[in-house]
Formats: structure tokens, sequence, C-alpha cells
């Protein structure tokens, strides 16, 4: 008989998208994505913009990702969020939101680093995936990481920056080419 494996509705808010997803085990049942367009304007993302938008997208943003799972509030097993890095304003509307819930729910809270959300991301849902040890690039807005990737939970950041990184120059790139 197969194990039963554990659902979690995880919320990424690390910047200027609010995201929600529903899975079970490695099997991705949703995934939803409010982008935030107010940003277009400005030519790039305003912090406190984006953290008072991510208050008024979460909660129907997790109902929709609920509901395209087709999973209800008592079926989760635990809850996960982007704990960092990002954009400490919008972290907070994540992880504050994910806090209540989990106590309004008696559900476990499981904290993930963003990057490390990235690394592990190759193994949802996919029929090749890496072999360990292997070299991930993350390129994610400011930050870009070369990391050697031992095992699910062993990494070794090779190089690293944390201004003007490769993410914000394709997005400058992107911007330049309309």
């Amino acid at each position: 008989m197969r194990e039963k494996q554990p659902v979690i509705l995880s919320i990424e808010s690390s910047c200027d998208d609010t995201s929600a997803a529903v899975l079970r085990g490695l099997e991705v049942l949703s995934n939803v994505v409010c982008s935030q367009q107010i940003h277009e304007k400005f030519g790039g993302v305003v912090p406190e913009l984006a953290s008072r938008k991510h208050m008024a997208n979460i909660v129907p943003t997790v109902i929709t990702a609920l509901t395209d799972a087709n999973i209800k509030l008592e079926d989760l097993d635990a809850l996960a969020f982007t704990q960092g890095p990002g954009l400490l304003g919008s972290l907070l509307v994540g992880g504050n939101f994910i806090k209540g819930l989990s106590l309004g729910a008696n559900l476990k809270i499981l904290a993930v680093n963003h990057m490390h959300g990235h690394i592990m991301a190759h193994f949802l849902n996919q029929e090749t995936k890496p072999k360990f040890p292997f070299i991930c690039l993350t390129i994610s807005g400011g930050h870009t990481q070369l990391v050697r990737v031992n095992a699910p939970n062993e990494f070794e950041i090779l190089g690293q920056t944390i201004d003007d990184a490769a993410g914000e120059a394709f997005d400058k790139t992107a911007k330049l080419l309309g």
C-alpha cells in the first residue's frame, strides 16, 4: 500500500507576485500567480506598493489555489511560506498570513529559503531530474547564486551577488526592448 503523501499549501511573496500553490508530495495540484501591474509605470518594483498589493491579493490567491486543487483547509497537512531573501514588507505579509492561518487551522509551518526553493523546483513533476551532486545557477531579481547541490538539504554557495545581479540585468534589458 502506498504511503499517504502530505498536502501542503505554500505561499510565495518575496517580491511583487503573490503566489499560492498546493502540492501533494511532489505533485503540483495548483499554482496561482497574481502579478502586480502597478509597478510598470515606475520601471521597477516599489517595495511599499508591493507589500500593500500582497495584502489585497493574498486571500483571493489562496482561495483560488485551494479551489483549483479541489482541496479544503482541513485536507492540508502543513503550510509553507517564503522566509527570504526578498523585500521585507512583502515577506512579512506572506509570513504573517501563514502564521495566522496556522494558528486558526492548527497546521505545521515550513519556512522556505527563496533561493533553495528555486533549486529544488527542478524535482517537481519532472521525468528527468538532476543527479547529485550538480551545479545550479539561480537568478532571481536582486539575487544570483552559483551553487553546488550535494543533496536535497546540502548546498555549497560557490559565488553570489546581491545587487546588480543577473536577474536585474534581464529585467532592465527586457524594459529596453519593450
